[in-house]
């Protein structure tokens, strides 16, 4: 009777240690668990900056809150994963504005073909009135948003049968560029041939000449090993490219006042530091680029911004984002149509 008393005994002091292991580890939980999607490599700045906001988020909250990175589509394409985020199944999302037009259409205004001159331009709208413009319409959609928006670069030009030094080098040009009426719109203005086709498809059309060019940040020339079969690099800077982000509604507002301070801050301050660290990598890259076989030229963009006015791309652009959108966009870079 004693050995089985004694057995009984451990036996429920070892589940009573076990219970009050459990109950520490439900203590020390962060009571708020948030999922942040995007689309990019674990490597790159967005999620490099993205990893030490959410360490410091949860250094300043005390452990209350904790970030939850998910990179290079993990949840789901950016169609699938903005239906997440609407639903609340995922709480934060990055978005290039290009994209996010399907839900909010003047959210692609930024893109807007050689709207912008170089970065100072950008940030001074981006982080002026055209960026709380188009805040504003995202939050009209049921979405919320940091105030600054992460940078994904300037897009430019490689091809496998001559540079573009000018409007008349589009002419006829068979060129890669995605599902989206923004792109085929500037390109046909510019008399070339654009051909939609999804970016994983992209490296083979290249390669069998179904196009002859296509056009993308350098960042993702390189990654996409694309200067394996383009011959020129045109530092066209046509469009602009940034990634909002966004969050949900309902799961952002079941934060306490403090928590959110804590996270807007350290999330801007991330964007901030990716910002700088995308035009350094872009600079890099140049280089490395050019090491690897690819010729580079820069054109003028005078003509060409020309030619697309006077195709009448700017007009037809002006009618669709409508003269408030537009109006907004012109004081931050000066008349376009």
């Amino acid at each position: 009777m004693d050995q089985t008393r004694r057995k009984l005994m451990l036996t429920a002091a070892g589940g009573a240690v076990l219970a009050a292991a459990s109950v520490r580890g439900a203590l020390a939980a962060a009571p708020f668990r948030y999922k942040y999607a995007n689309n990019l490599p674990a490597t790159h700045p967005m999620n490099v900056r993205a990893r030490e906001a959410a360490a410091a988020i949860a250094k300043d909250t005390n452990g209350r809150f904790q970030l939850d990175i998910f990179p290079s589509s993990q949840l789901g394409s950016d169609t699938d994963t903005l239906s997440q985020l609407r639903a609340g199944a995922v709480e934060f999302f990055t978005l290039s504005g290009l994209i996010l037009s399907t839900l909010v259409p003047t959210a692609s205004i930024s893109g807007v073909g050689f709207a912008f001159p170089d970065y100072d331009t950008v940030w001074k709208a981006m982080d002026g009135r055209l960026g709380e413009f188009i805040r504003g319409e995202i939050k009209a959609k049921g979405l919320l948003v940091m105030d600054k928006i992460w940078d994904n670069g300037f897009r430019q030009v490689t091809t496998s049968t001559r540079p573009i030094n000018g409007p008349g080098d589009f002419k006829d040009m068979k060129i890669r560029v995605p599902v989206s009426p923004l792109w085929t719109s500037m390109f046909q203005a510019l008399g070339a041939a654009p051909a939609s086709i999804n970016f994983n498809e992209t490296y083979s059309a290249l390669q069998t000449r179904i196009v002859d060019g296509q056009e993308n940040p350098l960042a993702i020339i390189q990654t996409a090993k694309l200067y394996e079969v383009q011959k020129y690099c045109s530092m066209t800077n046509h469009m602009w490219d940034g990634f909002w982000f966004l969050m949900n509604r309902r799961a952002w507002e079941k934060l306490p006042e403090d928590i959110q301070g804590i996270v807007s801050r350290h999330i801007n301050e991330a964007g901030m530091n990716m910002r700088a660290d995308t035009f350094a990598l872009n600079g890099e890259l140049q280089t490395k680029l050019a090491q690897q076989g690819l010729v580079f030229n820069t054109p003028d963009p005078g003509p060409i911004r020309d030619a697309l006015r006077k195709a009448g791309f700017y007009k037809e652009w002006q009618g669709k984002y409508g003269e408030k959108a537009w109006a907004i966009l012109e004081q931050s870079v000066g008349k376009l149509s």
